[in-house]
């Protein structure tokens, strides 16, 4: 038997929020809205999906599980996601890689990394 991801689940108080930025920094759509609880289309073929619940009392603080993606051109990804409402956190190089670590509109860490 194997386990494959299929979904990360982000908890807010807000889906509506987080659905419209993952949206426009995945170029994905909603594939099925419940209300309280949106998921999105996975952004690639066979990939990962996220979905958002709503919660009265979200965990507080920095998020335990976070993502990477990987990006060919790392300033402008990172410019149009603080476009759409990402914060900048702090940014680490090492011989062959950067990566930028962001926080989406609710301030979830994720990130953009570049390998090169």
């Amino acid at each position: 038997m194997t386990i494959s991801i299929g979904m990360i689940t982000f908890d807010t108080e807000d889906p509506r929020r987080l659905v419209d930025f993952w949206t426009k920094a995945l170029n994905t759509s909603v594939a099925q809205d419940y209300g309280d609880f949106v998921m999105l289309a996975p952004a690639t073929e066979g990939g990962v999906s996220l979905a958002f619940q709503r919660v009265g009392d979200p965990t507080p603080g920095k998020n335990r599980v976070h993502f990477d993606a990987h990006v060919t051109d790392l300033e402008a990804e990172v410019e149009r996601l603080v476009g759409l409402g990402a914060t900048a956190v702090e940014r680490h190089t090492h011989p062959g890689l950067t990566w930028q670590v962001l926080a989406d509109p609710d301030g979830n860490r994720f990130c953009l990394a570049h390998s090169g």
